[in-house]
């Protein structure tokens, strides 16, 4: 089954919103790209649409968190973290602001609108902040599991979410917990440690590898206990990530292991470039190797190692 995880973030935050009078509504003027536009009808008096002015909008966020609200905002990922990463860095990180910042149409999931609303970069962008956690889920459901964990944390929080339609990989109701991840299935050859809805892509060849796949749906703060405890028992790693190749998960990975326990390892991800137009996000994984038969490919080049 599929379902799209932006969809799912516009009804759990509806549903928060009905709970919790603090929860907040705002966007740079993409309520219904974000979904959040029934949120907007339930509660017109706790919605705010800033326009496109996202390091403004940032402001009215950090303003209304310092004074007792809990806002959550939302856009494309290319526009937030990316048109204001200064004001996040500032008002919000060195306040230590309650904002729930949220970057829709992740990676190639934009295909259609070309490398200008394509995301690639923003999990280095927030994970390099002090303060901020980094979340990226693996499907719709848990989505709405993050939802109400990124409520129920004080501090600033940044989501990514994809725009298409994707597989459901994780049970429905099963309760998000930052900082930890989950084993989706058990190996003894391979590690795989992906985020993010291309998860699906590492379970359909997990089996064939024989291989561990961890689900890093946070990737700030890094769960190192689980993944240094698979990886002992492999004693290699490949990283699947919808994400640049530098500063991501990946890049996550191979800080903590080169440390603690060096380990043959492959950054599976959008190599330098920008995207581009598709008419299918499928077009952009082919052409870039992020597909089923390149990671069994790279997995099997791994064990041989």
């Amino acid at each position: 089954m599929f379902y799209s995880q932006r969809d799912a973030y516009g009804e759990a935050l509806l549903e928060l919103g009905k709970q919790d009078e603090r929860i907040l509504a705002l966007t740079a003027d993409l309520s219904s790209s974000t979904r959040i536009d029934k949120f907007a009808k339930k509660f017109p008096e706790r919605f705010f649409n800033l326009g496109v002015a996202e390091q403004n909008a940032v402001g009215v966020a950090v303003g209304l968190a310092l004074e007792g609200f809990i806002p959550f905002l939302s856009s494309f990922a290319v526009f937030i973290p990316g048109r204001c990463f200064d004001q996040i860095r500032v008002s919000v990180c060195q306040n230590k602001a309650n904002v729930k910042l949220v970057g829709s149409h992740l990676g190639f999931s934009n295909s259609g609108d070309g490398a200008s609303a394509q995301s690639v970069a923003d999990i280095g962008l927030m994970r390099v902040l002090p303060e901020m956690v980094v979340l990226s889920p693996a499907d719709a459901n848990e989505v709405r599991g993050a939802v109400a964990a990124m409520a129920a944390y004080q501090g600033p929080v940044y989501m990514r979410m994809s725009r298409s339609k994707t597989p459901l990989l994780t049970r429905k109701g099963k309760k998000f917990r930052i900082g930890q991840t989950e084993t989706m299935c058990r190996g003894k050859k391979l590690t795989i440690v992906g985020t993010g809805p291309i998860l699906a892509k590492a379970l359909a060849v997990a089996n064939r590898l024989n291989a561990e796949v961890i689900n890093c749906s946070t990737i700030k703060p890094l769960d190192t206990t689980t993944i240094i405890s698979s990886v002992k028992k492999t004693g290699r790693v490949l990283v699947l990530e919808e994400h640049s190749i530098f500063g991501g998960l990946g890049a996550a990975v191979a800080e903590f292991l080169s440390q603690e326990y060096p380990v043959p390892l492959k950054i599976m991800g959008i190599p330098d470039v920008f995207g581009e137009s598709a008419r299918d996000p499928e077009e952009l994984y082919q052409k870039y190797g992020l597909t089923e038969e390149k990671i069994e490919e790279e997995g099997v080049r791994l064990i041989k190692s």
